[in-house]
């Protein structure tokens, strides 16, 4: 069966139809969502709903205005940065704290102990000030926005800002 005749036949809701374009494009559909939220489960989830939306909206895709692959990776692709800009996955990145990191570097054994890079971590996070650990920890393992870490610390974006700058330097010359 033609593409063509396969399209048309999906655009008249016939099940075979679907089930065929899935089998054809569902793997590269799910590897483009991946790339953007790099997570196998959640990139799975999201294709499934890209094709529960396809399906719903068949009648809307156009062959002039570009080919039907292009069409489904442009709905995957807008399906999945919507996810990621989501309150719900935000704050499932913000639920991860600090600690969960670096409890790493406490409880590590003789062996691991001796490892470099645990070594140079450890070193590198007690040589920080608070006011460092607060904003790093928010900004980069709990995924706030600077906008965000402001509210949460009750001090203006613009410190934000320096404190994040004044920081990473201040990691930068801990690792020399």
């Amino acid at each position: 069966m033609q593409l063509e005749e396969l399209i048309t036949r999906f655009q008249q809701k016939d099940t075979f139809a679907f089930e065929r374009l899935h089998a054809m494009y569902a793997e590269n559909i799910c590897g483009v969502i991946n790339t953007i939220v790099k997570d196998d489960n959640l990139a799975q989830e999201i294709c499934q709903d890209v094709f529960v939306k396809v399906w719903n909206s068949a009648m809307s895709y156009n062959s002039s205005k570009g080919r039907f692959f292009t069409w489904i990776v442009n709905i995957a692709r807008n399906a999945a940065i919507d996810v990621m800009r989501s309150k719900n996955y935000k704050n499932q990145k913000k639920n991860l704290s600090a600690d969960y990191f670096v409890s790493i570097l406490e409880n590590t054994t003789e062996e691991e102990e001796i490892d470099f890079n645990t070594k140079g971590l450890r070193n590198l996070v007690s040589k920080l000030k608070e006011k460092c650990i607060q904003v790093i920890e928010l900004l980069y393992f709990k995924g706030y926005t600077q906008k965000e870490v402001a509210e949460e610390l009750d001090i203006p974006v613009g410190t934000v800002k320096t404190r994040n700058r004044s920081c990473i330097s201040q990691l930068r010359e801990n690792m020399k």
